[in-house]
């Protein structure tokens, strides 16, 4: 089973958080916050008015809170609109 999105909207997979930070220190799993790098798993059509300036296996940056999250097979994924995408990070 996958995921189309329709429209303006881009299926995303969240990065795994850093274990550690780079000077070396290892995070407890409270001092980590929620991973705001993802990869582009699929992406829409776009609209009329909403151009899609991304591509499958992006990685980009989101806002922290953005989109809904859905599982499937066992995985999750993150839906969001294209506005919600910060930038890409190459």
């Amino acid at each position: 089973m996958s995921i189309r999105p329709l429209q303006d909207r881009v299926v995303l997979k969240m990065t795994e958080a850093e274990e550690t930070t780079k000077g070396g220190i290892i995070l407890t799993s409270s001092a980590k916050e929620k991973p705001e790098v993802a990869e582009v798993i699929e992406v829409g059509v776009g609209t009329a008015d909403v151009k899609m300036e991304v591509a499958k296996g992006d990685k980009v940056l989101i806002s922290k809170y953005s989109g809904t999250n859905v599982k499937l097979d066992g995985e999750e994924y993150i839906i969001v609109k294209m506005e919600d995408i910060l930038a890409v990070v190459e």
